[in-house]
């Protein structure tokens, strides 16, 4: 599970590199967001799960593949990371693009590959909700860690905070709608009291939670108050991560994505 959170964020931060504007960000934001990605593709290497192969929910990769392809993306992370210290964009934007493919592919050869006792959703529906994870989580983080960039480096444009900050109302909605398909796909709702609590949680602080700080910012960005708004995009952080774990131990009880 450990590997599973970490590969959605380093997945997400990545995809939030290649649509976000880069040109208006100085290049030492970029370049601690590679050593950011490092550590986790490392992390993520190292909580693989040993018995992966082999078992009734065997991976669709094995354990030496993912951690190849983790050991290959920190790799580049480094790489990206000295590109952005010289200030070389070109070669930073095409290895952030290889570090969030690499990742991709990682969190989607974490996923169970052979079927259960347990009913499994379409494999369409589990990669879309994998990937939604993601951009959400991926997405918040970004948006915070840029707006904490903000208070040092004051005289940068505003526009790329308000696109990351409009992404992260994006990817609320579309990991929403896919939670909400899903939920209607689900042969059999939650009973369980705790379940139950579980997916209000999930709902709650995880779709809703991130949305609602979204759309705060926006206001609070009216007066350039960079500094609150960074601190509600924390708020909106903690929300998603809060809403995905939730989400995480649903999955993994049903067999379903939510």
């Amino acid at each position: 599970m450990i590997a599973q959170f970490v590969l959605r964020l380093a997945t997400g931060l990545g995809l939030t590199w290649c649509i976000m504007p880069r040109s208006e960000v100085t290049a030492g934001f970029f370049r601690i967001q590679m050593l950011l990605v490092l550590g986790l593709c490392v992390l993520a290497a190292l909580t693989v799960p040993a018995d992966v192969e082999g078992s009734q929910d065997a991976a669709v990769l094995g354990t030496t593949h993912l951690r190849w392809l983790c050991g290959t993306a920190a790799a580049c992370a480094y790489a990206g990371s000295v590109f952005w210290m010289l200030a070389r964009r070109g070669a930073g934007t095409v290895l952030g693009a290889i570090v969030a493919l690499l990742t991709a592919i990682a969190l989607i050869g974490l996923l169970p590959w052979n079927t259960s006792e347990i009913a499994r959703a379409p494999g369409w529906l589990t990669v879309l909700s994998e990937l939604s994870a993601a951009w959400l989580i991926g997405g918040a983080t970004c948006a915070m860690l840029l707006g904490h960039w903000h208070l040092t480096a004051t005289q940068m444009s505003l526009t790329p905070l308000l696109r990351l900050n409009l992404y992260l109302g994006a990817a609320a909605v579309v990991r929403g709608c896919l939670a909400g398909l899903s939920l209607l796909m689900i042969p059999a709702l939650p009973a369980d009291r705790t379940q139950l609590i579980w997916l209000i949680l999930r709902w709650s602080a995880g779709i809703a939670g991130p949305l609602l700080m979204s759309l705060l910012v926006v206001r609070i960005l009216r007066y350039r108050n960079t500094q609150s708004a960074t601190g509600v995009l924390f708020a909106g952080v903690i929300l998603a991560f809060i809403g995905e774990t939730a989400a995480a131990l649903l999955s993994r009880e049903l067999g379903w994505p939510l």
